[in-house]
């Protein structure tokens, strides 16, 4: 009896994780997590050359991201949880002209991008708040 009962306490501890919106990307590799700051906001303009991945139907939720290629430069962006990605409607696709609205961070010693929007030509994929606040924050993709 008393290891069914762990069985069950783990199990739910486990499923009550699984449901934490995903807020930031992942990490720098440090152990500290990539946080959206105000101070490094930029717009940048470019090619799509790695499109977002759909998201595994009944897995956890993924991170989407896209590698833009600027005039200066190729980074990554990174969009949010494919499944709120996925719910905007938008679909970017390698060689897409897109201009992108972010927080410019370091990934292990390389550009990246925290999306607040993403337009492609008259539409827009709106990820954060003016403020750099998920919108898929309470949200459940599933």
């Amino acid at each position: 009896m008393k290891k069914w009962s762990i069985l069950i306490i783990a199990g739910f501890i486990c499923f009550r994780l699984a449901g934490v919106p995903w807020a930031q990307a992942q990490g720098d590799g440090k152990g500290k997590p990539l946080a959206y700051d105000l101070k490094t906001v930029e717009t940048l303009q470019g090619i799509v050359v790695a499109a977002p991945k759909p998201t595994p139907k009944g897995g956890l939720p993924e991170r989407a991201q896209l590698t833009l290629k600027t005039k200066q430069e190729t980074l990554i962006v990174f969009l949010g949880p494919g499944w709120f990605v996925e719910q905007q409607g938008l679909k970017i696709a390698d060689l897409d002209k897109v201009q992108v609205t972010g927080s410019r961070i370091l990934v292990q010693g390389k550009p990246a991008l925290l999306s607040r929007e993403v337009r492609k030509g008259d539409q827009v994929l709106k990820l954060r708040n003016d403020r750099g606040q998920p919108l898929w924050r309470g949200r459940s993709g599933r």
